[in-house]
């Protein structure tokens, strides 16, 4: 570990860093209908939906320029003496820095406030489809605001979609959670079950999909980049909400906040409950409680208008009952025996995060942020479980470090910087056989391991309507094996004068550094006498190309776009017979394809907005599996022979839709709907229940209603999958083994808000 940790250090100490974060930057100039410069007009920066604010003046040229802006809606507003006052809304992105133009007209003898709705623009210094999620997003969307829901994500971003318990997103598993643009690392591929961020505490989330720059990490597949909830949108103010359904199911939340002109905080407290927790092998819903509580807490303290301090922190447990197929003559129990199971699966996980933001002058930002993540998995089997008892124990301690600036001169805007972590594992192993199979004792195993990533990456804004951006990152592994990766990025952006569409493209490689430890021991012997066996863990390397497009017409905005990523030791995971327990592997190489589009309305008669997501996809990977547990062809344990070439993996799908409407309604009411259609996931077991190569297609149709009374209550109606149809998702090697999709779920929520 001494190279990765003085790497690190190194660069820390410079002070020459930087990394993703959730800021912007929103510029502009302001000038009078004979496009002379305006100087000293007033200009105000408010966030939409809290109190945030900044205000300043524009100089003699002009210009102005807000830095160090969160992610989210905003609405700039401008004043001058003689002039009517314009306003102007504009969404700010990580690492982005729009610019608006703003013309004053002057003041007539009534001084009429005027709104200038403009529309939607394509951003020019970045070429990663991104989507947004607000806070009022997720509290209206069916079922997103549930603790364990994931449809924050799956109903509005592409290719993502829930199965056998797991998200995926793009063909792939490996996807990363930011907090305040901080990571969240968590090396360990299909290790938990349960959600890292509660969506009730999230202000913002930005979801980025591919053509990452060089300051992003090594998760080709998506990350997710949360703005939690600071205080701003509150006055010393608490929500309680309390929710109960079918399945005797109840999701409840404390949270407070409030704020100051220099500091504002948000804390929170939740718990869960429910009698269907994961998807079931069978239609029926048995052994399948689950369970869950926790905290979060964020903090933002600005001693002066050069220096921020930010500290967040969550503390969380989760419990879910390993659901089984209770009839023992079934055709799934015939294939993956779960009838005689009663087993349950604990994971604990708690991160803290402190970030220090300093603005030396309006075109540098520097951002130190040091972090600390808990996480752990432990799957215990029942006394009487039959054909097998499991015991694993895994948990792993990450601490690291991240520092970061960017600096904008000229045409250019740089960011260059490290990333590093120290993790320590520990792994316990017990099966037994309660058959009559040949047990083997327990195992256990401890190794450290950590990764440093050093980068540099540039936007050079050739003109207006061409941008150039290339980057570099460099990535250090060490654990039982070290690796060392050097990943070029470049992406173009081009804006077509008049139309305002940006057509943009990107060509680069990334490198995902493997879980550190797969098996040893006795865990080898059991392997062993299935004829499996156990082999070293690579690194997943990934080639990206990209092209899209993004048209904005009249507030609608439209992107659409192809990608293939090309891997090499694709990370994947298989298990031991009827053990029930996910482990790493590697295939030899994967191939995804496909193509997405994205749609949003803007309000359309006031009423509401419109959203749309479609992706056509195949994710295909090819023997031989070259690391973690390999199961050689015409093993029988395996469940199915791997033939040669490539071939769709077990979370294929290739045609996903999501189609929504979020509406607001007279007094004080809204109404969102959405509809899910799924092309069907490959078939594990051809022939077994159903010909072809994909299972059936499926169709779910969700709705929520609300009404708010006074500004105190709100109460809401929540129906997931309406109509009740239900298919099996998956029959592939995972929990329980086959999949069906969630049931008609119904619940009440109410919400009540209270000063103290």
């Amino acid at each position: 570990m001494r190279p990765v940790v003085s790497v690190t250090a190194v660069f820390l100490f410079l002070g020459t860093a930087a990394f993703a974060t959730i800021f912007g930057s929103v510029r502009g100039v302001v000038h009078d209908p004979q496009h002379r410069p305006i100087q000293g007009a007033h200009v105000t920066l408010k966030a939409q939906n809290s109190e945030w604010a900044k205000s300043q003046d524009s100089i003699d040229n002009g210009e102005f320029e807000f830095t160090s802006v969160p992610i989210g809606n905003y609405t700039a507003t401008v004043t001058s003496k003689g002039f009517q006052e314009v306003r102007q809304d504009v969404i700010v992105q990580s690492d982005t820095s729009p610019v608006l133009h703003f013309e004053l007209t002057i003041a007539g003898a009534s001084e009429n406030v005027t709104v200038s709705e403009t529309p939607v623009e394509a951003p020019m210094d970045t070429v990663t489809p991104t989507t947004m999620v607000s806070r009022i997003d997720i509290q209206q969307t069916p079922g997103a605001d549930r603790t364990n829901g994931m449809e924050m994500i799956t109903d509005y971003v592409p290719a993502a979609y829930v199965t056998h318990d797991m998200l995926h997103m793009r063909g792939g598993h490996q996807v990363e959670w930011l907090i305040d643009g901080v990571p969240i690392p968590n090396t360990n591929i299909a290790n938990n079950l349960g959600p890292q961020i509660d969506p009730k505490d999230i202000d913002y989330l930005e979801v980025q999909r591919g053509s990452y720059d060089a300051d992003y990490g090594d998760r080709t597949y998506g990350i997710f980049n949360v703005a939690p909830r600071n205080g701003f949108e509150r006055d010393r103010e608490c929500d309680l909400v309390i929710s109960a359904g079918n399945f005797y199911q109840t999701d409840d939340q404390i949270s407070c906040g409030g704020h100051t002109q220099r500091f504002a905080y948000y804390v929170s407290g939740n718990g869960n409950r429910s009698n269907y927790g994961l998807q079931t092998p069978v239609p029926e819903v048995v052994h399948d409680a689950a369970n869950g509580y926790g905290g979060f807490a964020s903090f933002i303290f600005n001693p002066d208008p050069k220096n921020q301090f930010r500290v967040v922190a969550s503390l969380r447990q989760d419990y879910y009952q390993i659901p089984i197929d209770p009839n023992p003559n079934s055709v799934g129990n015939s294939v993956y025996p779960s009838y005689g199971l009663r087993d349950g699966e604990r994971e604990p996980d708690g991160y803290v995060t402190f970030s220090w933001v300093h603005t030396f002058n309006p075109n540098t930002l520097i951002t130190v942020s040091p972090f600390y993540h808990y996480n752990g998995a432990d799957y215990q089997g029942g006394p009487n479980d039959f054909p097998v008892i499991s015991t694993v124990n895994q948990t792993a301690n990450y601490a690291g470090m991240q520092a970061s600036v960017s600096a904008n001169f000229w045409r250019n805007d740089l960011q260059a910087g490290v990333y590093g972590f120290f993790q320590h594992q520990h792994n316990y192993f017990d099966n037994v056989f309660t058959d009559g199979s040949q047990n083997f004792p327990a195992s256990s195993i401890g190794v450290n391991g950590g990764v440093a990533a050093e980068f540099i990456n540039d936007k050079f804004k050739i003109t207006p309507w061409l941008t150039l951006i290339a980057g570099l990152r460099v990535t250090q592994f060490n654990a039982s094996i070290s690796e060392n990766e050097i990943d070029p990025r470049f992406g173009v952006a081009v804006r077509i004068p008049r139309l305002n569409w940006v057509f943009r493209g990107y060509y680069g490689y990334f490198y995902q550094a493997p879980p550190l430890v797969t098996a040893t021991g006795a865990l080898l012997d059991l392997a062993s006498s299935q004829n499996f066996t156990f082999a070293p863990l690579h690194g997943e390397q990934d080639v990206e190309s990209q092209f899209g497009v993004t048209i904005p017409y009249r507030g609608w905005d439209l992107s659409a776009d192809t990608y293939q990523t090309r891997a090499t030791d694709w990370l994947d995971h298989n298990n031991i017979g009827e053990s029930n327990l996910f482990w790493p592997i590697t295939w030899d190489r994967a191939l995804i394809q496909g193509w997405e589009l994205t749609l949003r309305s803007p309000n359309l008669w006031h009423r509401g907005q419109f959203h749309l997501a479609y992706a056509n996809q195949i994710a295909q990977a090819s023997a031989p599996i070259t690391g973690g547990l390999i199961c050689p062809p015409n093993n029988s344990q395996c469940g199915l022979d791997i033939p040669p070439g490539l071939a769709p993996v077990d979370h294929d799908q290739r045609n996903t839709l999501n189609l929504g409407f979020n509406a607001s309604l007279p007094w004080q009411s809204y109404a969102s709907t959405n509809v899910y259609y799924g092309s069907g996931f490959a078939n594990g077991q051809p022939g077994l229940q159903y010909p072809g190569n994909y299972l059936p297609g499926h169709t779910t149709f969700d709705l929520a209603v609300g009404k708010t009374f006074g500004e105190k209550y709100t109460i809401s109606v929540t129906a997931l999958n309406v109509a009740n149809r239900r298919v099996q998702l998956d029959n592939s090697l995972t929990f329980g083994g086959f999949h069906w999709n969630d049931p008609r779920q119904i619940y009440a929520e109410f919400r009540y808000r209270f000063h103290y």
